[in-house]
């Protein structure tokens, strides 16, 4: 008679698995809730690293290596969510800010946490990204013509 070997958990269950026992509850729903992409995240942690700097969308685009348009996106994401705010009229520069005094200990605790468990923390959000795609992608086949229907 011959033993079957244990069920492995699958690659993604044992991420989510490690990142919850790694990451505080508070920067988990954080991430979960209000961090969109990895160049969000970047964004945000290049403007926090230097408040006092004012960014253009160019600057901001050398840095993180991506095109203009996109880090025009990223920063008026991060206006949106009260991170940062304009320092020009036109829009065309851009401060590390927090609408609250919240706001910013939760990105100071964010900048600690990714500091020091960046695996895991890039991990989480892509696997949310994962899950969007799978629901998408299931929302999608609903909508599929069937031979036999």
């Amino acid at each position: 008679m011959t033993s079957k070997p244990p069920e492995q958990p699958d690659s993604a269950s044992a991420a989510a698995s490690g990142v919850a026992a790694v990451l505080p509850d508070d920067v988990r729903r954080f991430l979960l809730a209000s961090v969109s992409s990895i160049p969000y995240l970047e964004a945000l942690l290049l403007l926090r690293s230097q408040p006092e700097t004012q960014w253009s969308a160019r600057q901001v685009a050398q840095r993180l290596y991506v095109n203009e348009k996109r880090a025009q996106e990223l920063l008026a994401e991060l206006e949106d969510a009260g991170v940062v705010g304009k320092t020009l009229p036109d829009g065309s520069q851009f401060r590390y800010q927090p609408a609250s005094g919240e706001l910013r200990q939760m990105l100071d605790g964010l900048a600690e946490v990714y500091a020091h468990h960046l695996v895991e923390v890039t991990h989480l959000i892509h696997s949310r990204g994962d899950k969007r795609e799978q629901r998408a992608q299931k929302f999608a086949d609903a909508f599929r013509w069937r031979k036999d229907a």
